[in-house]
């Protein structure tokens, strides 16, 4: 299945003939899409009634620079602000879980979160690691886990196997960590060996190579996803590709190559997040077989309810203390 994007505010006409595609698993929403809360909620009704199948609405909710929508949202501090907290689970849980519960106010399903990459200067990454220890993002990682299904919204875990110890930003240039699998199992993949044991729901794939373990980026790897991610770690949730509109996509050819690569490799849903790329996208996926069933897991569509959040003592007082972080 497909998760696309969308250009602005409202959807155009070309846009809801998208979402009749049967390969249209669902919108992810950004700034661009943003203008207000009673917007969004609107948008997402519209994006709900134009399909003829359950679409999963999500968006980057991570907090810090990765905040999408904002105004009139808490001010969700970065990850980052739990190196000097490493062992405060509770902060962790709490900022997951009021994450989560303002985007289900709003009628949609899913925040990409959490970030389980270690911060080591990455780029792309950044202040949206939780710590340069992977045992510290293990232990805040399974609290923010379980703050996310407090909520009642499924957890994605980011960047598999690891994006943080390169440099590169994905989004612009080509990644290449050289590292032995030893290395790699040791240290980045620990936090999502242990999210996986605690109910994480997916899994969102990176674009870096790891030539000493597969000569493939890893979300167009069948020896990164088949026999690693599902066989070693036995995860048996949803994978994701990540968007394959940026940079680092494009080392397997157009977009018709990257979308086969990824399913091929074992992606259950690729993000097309660019919408000029959906047209070709949705052409791609002709005679391939679609199971919609596979985001089944992963809705949670209900109907707004902002007003009633917000009004609530539990959530005034977990947004003080989340937003006392920064």
């Amino acid at each position: 299945m497909l998760i696309i994007g969308v250009a602005g505010t409202e959807l155009t006409a070309q846009e809801r003939e998208w979402l009749q595609h049967p390969a249209c698993g669902g919108v992810i929403l950004f700034a661009r899409n943003f203008a207000s809360r009673d917007q969004v909620i609107e948008l997402t009704r519209a994006i709900r009634e134009a399909a003829p199948q359950p679409q999963l609405i999500c968006v980057d909710q991570e907090g810090g620079r990765v905040q999408r929508f904002r105004e009139g949202f808490s001010a969700l501090p970065p990850l980052e602000v739990f190196a000097t907290r490493p062992d405060d689970t509770e902060a962790a849980a709490n900022h997951a879980w009021l994450m989560a519960s303002e985007i289900r106010a709003l009628g949609m399903d899913l925040s990409f979160a959490p970030v389980l990459d270690l911060g080591r200067g990455n780029r792309a990454i950044g202040n949206r690691a939780f710590s340069a220890d992977p045992q510290v993002i293990a232990r805040l990682g399974t609290a923010y886990i379980k703050g996310l299904h407090r909520a009642d919204m499924a957890a994605t875990i980011k960047h598999f196997p690891g994006h943080g110890s390169v440099l590169e930003d994905t989004h612009f240039d080509t990644a290449v960590d050289s590292r032995t699998y030893r290395e790699i199992r040791e240290l980045d993949m620990v936090p999502f060996a242990e999210a996986i044991r605690n109910g994480a729901d997916a899994v969102m794939m990176a674009h870096v190579i790891y030539p000493q373990v597969s000569e493939d980026p890893a979300g167009y790897s069948v020896h990164w996803i088949r026999d690693i991610l599902r066989g070693e770690l036995g995860f048996k949730g949803v994978v994701f590709s990540d968007d394959i509109g940026m940079a680092a996509a494009h080392s397997t050819g157009g977009v018709a190559s990257r979308i086969h690569a990824h399913l091929d490799a074992g992606c259950d849903v690729v993000l097309v997040c660019h919408p000029e790329l959906v047209p070709e996208a949705l052409t791609a996926m002709q005679g391939r077989t679609l199971q919609p069933e596979v985001l089944q897991p992963l809705l949670r569509s209900a109907e707004p309810h902002w007003h009633d959040l917000t009004a609530s003592k539990s959530y005034q007082d977990i947004r003080q203390l989340v937003e006392s972080l920064a």
